[in-house]
């Protein structure tokens, strides 16, 4: 958990929220399906949940490693590759939980807006650094 201390507080506040969002999204699917389904919902919003905060994470390393660099060409370029590398994680991501039969597309697109939800939360609660 050395690393969970080392993130700055909007960021904690935001993988805390990416679970709170989840653990709704995973109820609402065992009230919509009440069967097995609800069992692969919640693997989709899991795992892509689980790659938000992920993506949580290298955001902030991105930040840090910007804010060290001297040239700004040298992090321009870092920050546009950080950004095509989320992109591709999570395009990555739905297509295993498109090929992968016990998880739920629905799932997981679910799980994908558990960050948006998130930093909209912790938006409104002008959370200070």
């Amino acid at each position: 958990m050395a690393v969970f201390s080392k993130l700055s507080q909007p960021s904690k506040k935001m993988i805390m929220f990416i679970g709170v969002v989840a653990l709704v999204f995973i109820a609402g699917g065992a009230i919509f399906y009440r069967s097995l389904e609800a069992l692969y919902f919640a693997c989709g919003v899991i795992l892509l949940s689980a790659l938000n905060v992920l993506k949580v994470f290298l955001l902030e390393r991105v930040a840090q490693k910007t804010l060290d660099m001297e040239d700004a060409n040298n992090a321009k370029v870092y920050i546009r590759f950080q950004y095509i590398l989320r992109y591709f994680l999570t395009a990555a991501f739905l297509l295993a939980a498109a090929l992968i039969p016990f998880i739920s597309v629905w799932g997981a697109i679910f799980g994908v807006f558990t960050l948006q939800i998130s930093v909209m939360i912790v938006r409104s609660m002008k959370i200070e650094q």
